[in-house]
């Protein structure tokens, strides 16, 4: 029976290493952080040219250097000594840093993005008296990634769950995110973490207490018997926060020793002290801020993560950019506004000249299907499931449906058809009049340049509104003149009259 058990606990044992070792491979949330920098191609465009570093240790180019363990060991008691933390080095420490090490390339990039947030952190950790060395939790935590979202759904720099933020003061609505603020994130992590200090008194505690907060971390103290320290009470911790304060210590390793082993930054354009922030008094979308300030919406995007549609809404929020942006924006700013809603005017102006919606109510026939309706309105199947609400169940015969359908727009040829005709011969009359006066009264220079125009010849995307505006006539009598209306639609080569 003795070695019925002891057989047993080699299994257990055999067969806890073995998922240990899994979990750190494949399902560790620190590697997929990581590793998350590869897919965000917002990234690829916020850094410049590749810069040739010269290495201090002379290395060759593609050198990848190897160390043993009692150079990791000698080089993290450096850091202990200068560190409220216990910076040791061990077995489960050095997995951790041989992950980061094996991920050069993504290395460089967080090393990076730290020129961007780093001094922010410092500045924000200084305030409320935090250990500096914290400005790696964002290591373990997001890999620096400002977008990171975790498959529980935490989300931002500081991987802020939902509650969480909201207690810190960190609003969520439909069109913002402030998880995703990298200020404001960092004075909410710096609120948390001072909160978790004076429960523990105990950096390395407050640690596993971030990652899996401060009940799981008093109940492990109490299945340890009372044990008050990280390493102690570990072997009652989730897997995931057992991995946790080793992953910390690595990341402290690496950010601190890259040149040691051959890895350097890639430079990002900007850093953050050549940002600054201004307040957007009205709404304006990515795409329009980008046409006026003639920079990429990925570029505004990474700067402001926080907007989730890419839609500064109106109540105050902040624009952040480069300073020579926001100087071109500051100086334009009230033109800015006034051509992006006279633009949006525009837009309004063109789909009620265009488009019409009108709404039709079906009667469904016994036999009738969603498809055989959906293609005789020319709608899809989704739209009409969205307008009527319809279940698992399908439809019953007899029941109503609301369709709604873009009217078709009368055309010049409908408009006249629909007008009763007058005498033919008077109206040969007046079209050989109406050629005559258009020939009489449209000249041109030697440069063929227009200098009196009684007619106008519609181009391809031209619209009433647009046509109107240029030669200084109103839109109703334009289309009086034309004996059209606002549903009529324009060809390319229409002559309209605009005297």
């Amino acid at each position: 029976m003795r070695n019925y058990l002891l057989y047993i606990l080699i299994f257990l044992t055999i067969f806890s290493s073995g998922f240990a070792q899994h979990y750190t491979a494949q399902d560790d949330p620190i590697a997929a952080a990581l590793d998350s920098l590869a897919t965000k191609k917002v990234l690829d465009k916020l850094y410049g040219k590749p810069v040739s570093f010269k290495n201090k240790f002379g290395y060759a180019a593609d050198s990848i250097p190897r160390c043993e363990d009692f150079v990791y060991e000698n080089r993290l008691a450096k850091l202990d000594a200068a560190s409220p933390f216990d910076l040791q080095f061990n077995a489960t420490v050095k997995p951790y840093l041989e992950m980061y090490l094996r991920r050069r390339t993504l290395v460089s990039r967080m090393l990076g993005l730290s020129q961007l947030y780093y001094p922010m952190f410092e500045e924000v950790f200084d305030k409320y008296n935090i250990p500096l060395e914290l400005k790696n939790l964002a290591v373990i935590e997001s890999a620096l990634n400002p977008v990171a979202r975790s498959r529980a759904g935490a989300a931002g720099l500081w991987q802020f769950m939902y509650p969480t933020g909201k207690l810190y003061g960190l609003n969520v609505t439909s069109y913002i995110d402030e998880r995703a603020d990298p200020y404001k994130a960092t004075v909410a992590a710096a609120e948390y973490l001072q909160f978790l200090y004076k429960m523990f008194n105990d950096w390395q505690m407050v640690l596993a207490a971030y990652n899996a907060g401060p009940g799981t971390i008093n109940r492990a103290i109490r299945r340890s018997g009372g044990k008050k320290t990280y390493w102690e009470i570990r072997p009652y911790l989730p897997l995931e926060t057992q991995a946790y304060v080793p992953a910390f210590i690595a990341a402290n390793y690496v950010m601190n020793y890259y040149p040691e082993h051959n890895i350097y930054p890639d430079v990002p354009r900007k850093t953050y002290f050549e940002l600054d922030t201004v307040v957007i008094k009205e709404p304006l979308s990515f795409q329009q801020l980008a046409g006026v300030l003639d920079v990429a919406v990925e570029e505004i995007q990474y700067f402001n993560p926080i907007y989730k549609k890419q839609i500064i809404p109106a109540g105050g929020n902040l624009l952040t950019m480069p300073k020579s942006v926001i100087g071109k924006f500051v100086t334009n700013e009230e033109e800015i506004y006034a051509m992006l809603r006279k633009q949006s005017e525009e837009q309004k102006m063109l789909v009620q000249t265009q488009v019409k919606e009108i709404q039709i109510s079906h009667v469904v026939k016994p036999g009738e299907r969603l498809s055989t309706i959906a293609r005789k309105y020319g709608v899809t199947v989704g739209d009409i499931t969205t307008w009527n609400l319809v279940g698992k169940k399908g439809l019953k015969p007899g029941r109503r449906l609301v369709i709604y359908k873009a009217e078709k727009p009368i055309s010049p040829k409908d408009t006249t058809a629909s007008v009763k005709k007058p005498d033919n011969n008077l109206a040969d009359k007046n079209a050989t009049a109406d050629k005559k006066l258009v020939a009489e009264t449209t000249t041109t220079s030697v440069d063929n340049t227009a200098v009196k125009e009684d007619s106008y010849t519609v181009k391809q995307g031209d619209y009433f509104y647009k046509i109107a505006r240029e030669h200084n006539i109103s839109v109703d009598d334009l289309l009086q003149l034309n004996g059209l209306n606002r549903n009529s639609k324009l060809s390319a080569g229409q002559k309209l009259k605009l005297k």
